[in-house]
């Protein structure tokens, strides 16, 4: 039989489960906000980076574009920069671990080869993922994935840039994850360096009418590494994006697998009732039927 004590147990279960359950659906309604405001931001951004790479196919369609430091290959190198973009917080579902899946993918391609590869980690997520292996990490940052600025990519575009111009690094890659709508991200990967001179194939001829201040061999030379700052710039953005997407998933699943534990609990706590109703009555009656006879 289901005594009160069982029964003020399975009422403290639910009054937790429902408190739980407000504080899933509150982060699901902030994530839901913010996806829009990084949808929003993606957009925006897209315009700029557009812009510079079409100045860029101008000017390389009329001046030598392969001799800058970013287009060169370094076949003597022998390791790998890459770049993997996490959150610094969790409760996104598998957000994280599946761009870490793939990073981890490509580490192990590259060793494979007899390659080595340093790590430039975004996120705090990343950062304990490999210090829990034992990885020490070339670069790391944290406190700007859940809503990036372009210093931010700025700052690990730098350090990526001085280390490949320094002929340390045969090619970079870039690991984040691609956001394509609210129900779909997809970890994946972009070569960031060397920049390949064919992604400025195509453009046309400036007017000779265009007066250049400086010439346009050192526009051009100003402009590449601004190209790689918003690539990883984008690839940020789309991050956060897809990172907002995932925690509100992860929270609506959890709000609604509360609301699931609730009911359960509910009619074990009304059967527990039930049954404790039953029992009294048995005894009521039981005991009125021995007074009766005696």
């Amino acid at each position: 039989m289901a005594g009160s004590a069982e029964i003020r147990q399975l009422r403290r279960r639910i009054k937790t489960v429902k408190n739980t359950q407000k504080i899933t659906r509150a982060f699901e309604m902030i994530a839901a906000s913010r996806i829009l405001k990084a949808q929003r931001r993606v957009n925006e951004a897209r315009p700029y980076a557009e812009q510079i790479t079409a100045i860029i196919r101008g000017l390389a369609a009329s001046n030598e574009a392969h001799s800058h430091p970013l287009l060169t290959e370094w076949p003597d190198a022998t390791r790998t920069g890459l770049v993997v973009l996490t959150s610094d917080r969790g409760l996104a579902g598998a957000y994280n671990a599946n761009v870490l899946k793939r990073a981890d993918a490509i580490i192990e391609h590259v060793e494979a080869q007899g390659n080595e590869v340093d790590l430039f980690v975004v996120g705090n997520k990343a950062q304990q993922h490999y210090k829990f292996r034992g990885r020490e990490t070339t670069g790391a940052w944290s406190g700007v994935s859940d809503s990036p600025n372009y210093p931010d990519a700025a700052a690990v575009a730098a350090d990526v840039m001085d280390n490949f111009t320094d002929g340390r690094y045969q090619d970079v890659q870039l690991v984040y994850t691609d956001f394509q709508s609210a129900l779909n991200q997809v970890p994946t990967t972009m070569q960031l360096l060397p920049v390949d001179p064919s992604e400025f194939a195509g453009g046309e001829e400036l007017s000779p009418e265009f007066i250049f201040e400086p010439d346009p061999q050192e526009i051009l030379d100003l402009l590449i590494p601004k190209y790689v700052e918003a690539k990883i710039f984008a690839g940020m953005l789309e991050s956060a994006a897809s990172e907002h997407a995932s925690r509100q998933r992860a929270m609506k699943s959890a709000t609604d697998n509360a609301e699931d534990v609730v009911n359960t609990l509910t009619t074990v706590m009304n059967q527990a009732r039930q049954d404790q109703v039953t029992t009294e009555l048995t005894e009521i009656v039981g005991g009125a039927a021995a007074l009766s006879d005696a």
